[in-house]
């Protein structure tokens, strides 16, 4: 099987206005946010922003996919979802039909990028968090719609990643539980994959949003979601989830 391409980032920030609109789809904050801060980097901070990712992944280049536009929303831009950053015709597009379901809100990335690592060619998905509160997400599938199929998948990467059956991936952290199902779909579906968690540090915070500091603030937070899904640190795909700790401000 032949890989290509990579990608730019997703639309998400500030989940909590969001919620308090009664939103249904996240937009961009203005100055402040994950996915404003990811597109700052991508844009203004490139060099600096692959020099890190590079050092983390170990890979030795990346290049990013450009996103669609999206006239409904205010900043023109669409999302990329599920598996749309791989090529229209790759057969794999049907058998991730049979494992997730096709209507409702499906993984969506904030950056994808192909990079180079070892020689060989892989996609890099990247998560972006900017405060607490955006690493809570409960899954909202319908029991008479996609959730029988959605739980099937997560118990069947819980038993590929050694996870225990009674730990609950639908409920406090299922936006990282799912991103780990397309991790692990990919890679035993020979499409070399990696996840990448961007924690931006020194965010504004409020009353409604709790921006770590820094790295160290974010260890507690990230050790509380550890414990919750319940995935080892030797686990099978170990060496393919990344984390990233980068200042709003640039600072080391």
């Amino acid at each position: 099987m032949t890989y290509r391409g990579g990608h730019l980032p997703r639309n998400c920030s500030n989940i909590a206005a969001s919620i308090a609109r009664g939103a249904a789809v996240a937009e961009i904050g203005m100055g402040y946010g994950s996915e404003c801060h990811l597109l700052r980097y991508l844009g203004r901070h490139r060099m600096l922003l692959e020099k890190r990712i590079l050092e983390t992944t170990g890979a030795e280049v990346a290049s990013w996919l450009d996103y669609p536009f999206d006239r409904s929303r205010t900043w023109l831009d669409g999302e990329l979802k599920g598996l749309e950053f791989l090529p229209p015709g790759d057969p794999i597009h049907d058998v991730w039909k049979e494992v997730w379901p096709q209507r409702g809100n499906p993984p969506n990335w904030d950056a994808v990028a192909q990079i180079k690592a070892n020689g060989l060619t892989e996609w890099l998905l990247v998560e972006a968090k900017a405060n607490t509160q955006e690493l809570r997400s409960s899954c909202q599938a319908s029991p008479s719609g996609g959730l029988p199929l959605i739980r099937a998948t997560l118990s069947r990467t819980k038993v590929a990643l050694g996870v225990a059956a009674d730990r609950d991936w639908l409920n406090g952290y299922y936006q990282y539980c799912n991103r780990l199902a397309v991790l692990e779909f990919l890679n035993r579906h020979n499409v070399p994959a990696r996840l990448l968690f961007v924690y931006f540090t020194g965010d504004k915070g409020d009353a409604a949003r709790i921006c770590p500091a820094d790295a160290a603030a974010w260890h507690s937070e990230l050790l509380r979601q550890n414990v919750h899904v319940g995935l080892a640190a030797n686990h099978p795909l170990a060496d393919r989830i990344h984390r990233l700790f980068l200042s709003v401000s640039g600072e080391s």
